[in-house]
């Protein structure tokens, strides 16, 4: 037990050093010489899972490992803190390596070889693993293109790297199920709604839908040749889930932040009707409070004032044409009411009022 012991915090040590800049030093010898230390590991999970005393141990171990302050050599790899770790460590060992421009060359020639070796007939293990890098690579190159390509036109989107990196892999995979079988885009949507925190994916789904075209020939060189997919199916198929769900996007409408909303819709003219109506629907569940002078709601859930407001005013201070359609409708609604001019008598009266001098 105390060299098994021994033997994790070594690799411990190891795979903390695996992204720094001390792997520079490493030649070939020393690459097979950590890829063979974490099979073994792997291989020690699989043997000792369900003995419960040795896993006890080495869990006890990583935990301990992950608490301490070390003030000699680098601190324990926090990815490896408990057991089921060690049933992946020969991944994180290779993703960190893959990922850390400080290997040589030569080392970076045998890692290689060690995780893709040719034709032959790998074993479980091996599929499994070069599965994960295949996958690791992909997500990648998707953050990127995120990074590089194409969100100077939308500060939206700019604000979170990591929410266009999961929109650009929910397109990726809409995209790869949709090549499978037409029904598929719809049948994932519905599972990742019921499965995900609600408001964060539909935050996904806003930002996928405002994610920029690709250039043709990257387009190409995505779908590859002979494709019968088209760039953006991923959107349309997200944009025909959406309509499709009133629930959803009554909830899409409602929850997501204005500025976004009017982001998407100005992409996607499809949704505008949706999403306009709703807003009309809202204003019209709101009364006049005349000894508050507030337009106010007569249920908890009611949409206040001054959401709606917001929500008028950043589709009013959009570009033309959903400018113009927004405020036609609005002027239509307040000549339906009777054309006051009158604050306190129509809401889109006094929604047009107050948005006169901010449009």
């Amino acid at each position: 037990m105390d060299s098994l012991l021994e033997q994790l915090d070594r690799f411990s040590e190891v795979l903390a050093v695996s992204r720094t800049t001390h792997v520079s030093t490493w030649d070939p010898a020393t690459v097979r010489r950590a890829l063979q230390w974490a099979g073994y590991l792997r291989h020690i999970h699989r043997r000792f899972g369900r003995h419960a005393r040795i896993r006890k141990a080495l869990e006890q171990r990583l935990q301990n490992q992950w608490k301490q302050e070390g003030d000699s050599g680098p601190a324990p790899a926090p990815d490896l803190a408990n057991f089921q770790a060690l049933g992946h460590c020969d991944q994180l060992l290779s993703l960190r390596l893959l990922a850390n421009p400080a290997l040589g060359d030569a080392s970076f020639h045998c890692l290689l070889q060690q995780l893709f070796p040719g034709p032959g007939v790998p074993d479980a293990e091996e599929e499994a693993l070069q599965g994960s890098l295949a996958r690791f690579a992909r997500c990648r190159a998707a953050a990127h293109m995120l990074r590089f390509h194409a969100y100077k036109e939308n500060p939206v989107l700019q604000k979170d790297s990591v929410m266009k990196t999961q929109a650009e892999l929910l397109l990726r995979r809409l995209q790869e199920v949709g090549e499978a079988e037409a029904e598929g885009p719809g049948r994932l949507l519905s599972r990742l709604w019921e499965r995900l925190p609600q408001n964060n994916f539909l935050k996904v789904v806003a930002a996928a839908l405002l994610l920029p075209q690709a250039s043709p020939r990257l387009q190409e060189e995505e779908l590859g040749v002979g494709s019968p997919k088209t760039p953006g199916d991923g959107r349309q198929e997200l944009l025909r889930w959406l309509l499709g769900k009133s629930d959803i996007v009554v909830a899409f409408c409602r929850n997501l932040p204005a500025e976004l909303l009017t982001s998407v819709v100005g992409r996607h003219p499809e949704l505008s009707p949706v999403y306009l109506g709703l807003l009309t629907n809202w204003g019209r569940q709101l009364h006049y409070d005349l000894p508050k002078g507030l337009w106010i709601g007569t249920e908890p859930q009611d949409v206040p004032w001054e959401e709606l407001f917001s929500r008028f005013q950043s589709l009013c201070q959009a570009p033309p044409p959903l400018k113009d359609e927004v405020l036609t409708a609005l002027k239509s609604y307040k000549a339906q009411d009777g054309d006051f001019e009158v604050p306190g008598l129509s809401i889109w009266t006094d929604l047009l009022l107050a948005l006169g001098n901010r449009v």
